[in-house]
């Protein structure tokens, strides 16, 4: 559930109907996906989301670049396209829908085109491990978010949360936590070191 203090900035945000764009970041297993999805529904068919995440490059690339077994590093994705996407989306025209793409873990690819930003919208909600770093591409994401989220969760819930996903689409328990040491916890390292750049350290009520 999100207390009202959340819900009540966001009405502020959005309030004379202009478009805006809020990022919510956090390591990975924090509970983005859900806290976006939580806004989505209390905002119906005022908002869409669009994640970081469909800019995964795809597996042949990282085999390609020799980089597949960092899947979810800042350099494996496509950050460049992050910002352009990012930047027409703040500059949509009335006459214009904007595709974005997704990212599908089932086949653990992203897909192009697969989310439409109609430009009636006022809420877009992108989330994201890397959004406030300050270097390469991604520092120039920053300007063009009107807010920033940190997702706050305690860290030995967000590990379960993690092995509990890479189980779910096919490790092993085994192969599942030493993904989660060797890499998610890497990026963890990395996206935590950006909490304070936020606008808001958000926490789930219980």
């Amino acid at each position: 559930m999100i207390e009202d203090c959340y819900l009540g900035r966001l009405r502020r945000l959005t309030a004379d109907g202009r478009r805006r764009i809020l990022g919510l970041v956090g390591a990975p297993g924090a509970g983005k996906s859900t806290l976006a999805q939580a806004i989505l529904d209390a905002f119906p068919g005022q908002a869409v989301v669009v994640p970081m995440d469909g800019f995964h490059l795809a597996n042949a690339e990282l085999a390609r670049l020799g980089s597949a077994s960092r899947k979810g590093a800042e350099d494996t994705f496509d950050s460049a396209g992050y910002v352009a996407l990012l930047r027409r989306l703040r500059e949509q025209r009335h006459d214009e829908t904007i595709y974005a793409p997704t990212f599908r873990r089932e086949i653990e690819e992203p897909i192009a085109g697969a989310i439409s930003v109609t430009p009636d919208l006022p809420l877009v909600i992108t989330e994201g491990n890397y959004l406030l770093l300050e270097h390469g591409h991604w520092k120039a994401a920053r300007p063009l978010l009107d807010e920033v989220w940190y997702v706050n969760v305690d860290p030995k819930l967000r590990r379960q949360r993690l092995v509990n996903r890479h189980m779910s689409f096919g490790r092993d328990g085994a192969a599942a936590e030493q993904w989660v040491r060797q890499t998610d916890e890497v990026n963890a390292t990395l996206v935590d070191s950006t909490r304070e750049r936020a606008d808001v350290q958000f926490q789930w009520s219980s």
